[in-house]
């Protein structure tokens, strides 16, 4: 006679992408026939449902039983957290941070200890010790997640819903470390396979092209054609267990000479260049696409691995830069003359300012001017405000730092990959959402193949901001 097998009392969610219901299933039967049942926890995890949830935790991590029945507790481990409300997964994450982090009590123990040793031996016993404390049992519960179908899939999802909650919950920063360093292990750059995505790719692949773009939106599939079109290429890093969903992607524009517009650029009703005779490739967009993976530094592998590969191919091609965004500047500048920072003003150009103003002071009256979000449509205006914002812009970028690094994140990004500020376009992005980040201006980085390594070098190391004479002249 065959043997029934209980029918399972809740839904896989299908939030756990790539999880084998098969896998799951298989596992739970076999908690089900060692005569347990599951823990019946409210989706919003409220007050009493914690103490059922420690108690879970507790007995994943005291690993009593077999192979199955441990591997079972993980499993309902997971299905509770997959099976969450935002709110009950907010209460999961703050407890796996503050009733799992490290024992303080056995700490100063192991602390003592190691002060009191005397021979070797002793100390490296006690060092180990010390070692051990220092770890979060946590961590141990996270290890035993991953263990799940893929269960790096499940932290990075769980990852992806604790970013947001560390500014209200900052000791939730400790947990994202944690979880943080258990996946650069799975998404090294040397399990990561460089694609060349094109129209004939699977349209799962194509959708999330369009999902994901971050810098320039998609706007329909006749657009997603052109950016794949023959003087254009996306390259994108993929991972074996994620085949059709890329952790980052580059746009590339095959074109001749150094491009000023981004409009030009994306417009679908451009003539296309023949790759043949293009002088320069242009990375207008690069985009991350795994909130989970912040932080997971992807992207300097992939722009100096796409110069490689198109230096190759395309022989012809003698430059290598971007189109880029200055996304910070806007919300710095406004503020910072708000506040009476110096304006750089000339005092020819506060007086053509004057009119345009409700207030005799030229850095407010600047800032007045540029929180009206309509202010690039009047020419006469945009051409006297030119001046001082691009001086302004080439402040920012020169002079204005996080520390030791430059202050706007897209400058940073391409400056530690070894590129270099190479020339400021007034007005290469007039649209809306170009306007109220960065007045509508634009950057070429420039990528020159012979000095990468050094620029890199001269940024982290020396904390040099390289720019061309074009660049720093604005600040004359």
């Amino acid at each position: 006679m065959k043997k029934r097998t209980k029918k399972l009392n809740f839904e896989i969610d299908a939030s756990i992408a790539g999880v084998s219901r098969r896998t799951v299933e298989k596992i739970m039967n076999a908690w089900y026939e060692s005569g347990n049942a599951p823990p019946k926890i409210d989706p919003d995890l409220p007050g009493e449902n914690k103490e059922l949830l420690v108690q879970q935790m507790s007995e994943c991590l005291n690993e009593e039983g077999g192979d199955i029945s441990r591997r079972a507790r993980v499993v309902y481990l997971g299905m509770i957290y997959i099976n969450l409300t935002t709110k009950g997964k907010k209460n999961f994450l703050i407890t796996l941070a503050t009733q799992f982090d490290v024992d303080i009590v056995l700490l100063e123990d192991k602390i003592k200890n190691l002060r009191q040793t005397e021979h070797d031996e002793d100390r490296i016993r006690a060092e180990f010790e010390f070692r051990e404390a220092l770890i979060p049992p946590r961590v141990k519960l996270l290890r035993q997640l991953i263990t799940l179908p893929d269960g790096f899939i499940f932290l990075k999802d769980m990852r992806k819903d604790l970013l947001p909650l560390i500014k209200a919950y900052p000791r939730l920063k400790k947990l994202d470390d944690d979880i943080k360093n258990l996946l650069v292990t799975y998404f090294d750059i040397n399990l990561l396979d460089l694609q060349e995505i094109d129209w004939n790719m699977p349209a799962a692949t194509l959708e999330k092209l369009m999902e994901y773009e971050a810098v320039h939106e998609i706007s329909s599939w006749d657009d997603l054609k052109h950016r794949l079109h023959t003087d254009r290429r996306v390259y994108a890093f993929f991972h074996s267990r994620m085949p059709n969903d890329p952790l980052i992607f580059v746009e590339v524009a095959l074109v001749n000479g150094m491009p000023d517009n981004i409009q030009k650029l994306i417009d679908v009703n451009a003539e296309p260049v023949d790759p043949a005779t293009a002088d320069t490739a242009i990375f207008y967009s690069i985009s991350n696409t795994q909130m989970g993976l912040t932080g997971i530094n992807f992207g300097n592998f992939l722009i100096k691995r796409v110069v490689k590969k198109l230096s190759a191919e395309l022989k012809n091609l003698k430059s290598f830069a971007t189109l880029s965004p200055v996304p910070r500047f806007m919300g710095w500048l406004v503020p910072y003359l708000r506040e009476g920072g110096d304006p750089l003003l000339s005092k020819s150009e506060a007086g053509e300012l004057s009119p345009y103003s409700q207030t005799d002071n030229p850095g407010l009256g600047l800032a007045e001017i540029l929180e009206d979000k309509h202010w690039h449509e009047n020419r006469e205006l945009a051409e006297t405000v030119k001046r001082p914002l691009m001086r302004l812009c080439a402040h920012y970028l020169i002079n204005i730092k996080r520390g030791l690094k430059a202050y706007d994140p897209v400058s940073h990004f391409h400056l530690s990959n070894g590129a270099r500020i190479l020339n400021m376009h007034w007005m290469a992005d007039p649209s809306e959402k170009g306007i109220a980040q960065s007045a509508g201006i634009m950057l070429n980085y420039d990528y020159e193949h012979k000095k990468i390594v050094q620029n890199h070098e001269n940024y982290l190391t020396n904390h040099k901001i390289n720019s061309s004479k074009s660049v720093r002249a604005w600040l004359k």
